[in-house]
């Protein structure tokens, strides 16, 4: 039963990033401004919350899983699912840094609106992000199949 809670609990906590992450997605587009940067900056707070959320859960489901944390350690597609997450962590943070400074500079200025090059440069992330996503649940998919041991 805690392998069937803890597998609903990371798959509820997958599919909320990735809801999360479709929202920026969408209203980072060149022109953003004001109210819109605010629920920007709430969506990429969300967003690193829920990836926090998903690791514990992961970390969970991995120690007190049926599977066993032996199976994930020695599992090549487990550690190439991994790195993907990693990937789009690391691909999260230039758009977060642009977002906050973003915020900062509207706050002090009511009008500001980023540069079309930034908001450009931060969706390249967001490209980026999305193309590993999507290795994400192919490594799972592969893995819940045997793949990798």
């Amino acid at each position: 039963m805690t392998d069937l809670i803890l597998a609903i609990a990371h798959h509820l906590a997958v599919f909320t990033l990735v809801a999360i992450f479709a929202a920026e997605f969408v209203l980072l587009r060149p022109g953003i401004e004001g109210k819109r940067l605010g629920q920007l900056a709430s969506l990429d707070r969300a967003y690193g919350g829920m990836a926090m959320l998903v690791i514990v859960v992961g970390i969970l489901r991995v120690t007190f899983g049926s599977a066993g944390w032996e199976y994930y350690v020695g599992n090549w597609v487990f550690w190439a699912k991994m790195i993907a997450f990693l990937g789009v962590g690391l691909a999260s943070i230039a758009p977060t840094v642009a977002v906050l400074r973003w915020v900062k500079a509207a706050k002090a200025d009511a009008g500001f609106t980023p540069a079309a090059a930034e908001v450009s440069s931060a969706r390249r992330f967001l490209y980026l992000q999305a193309v590993l996503l999507v290795f994400i649940p192919s490594f799972a998919a592969a893995m819940a199949r045997g793949y990798g041991v």
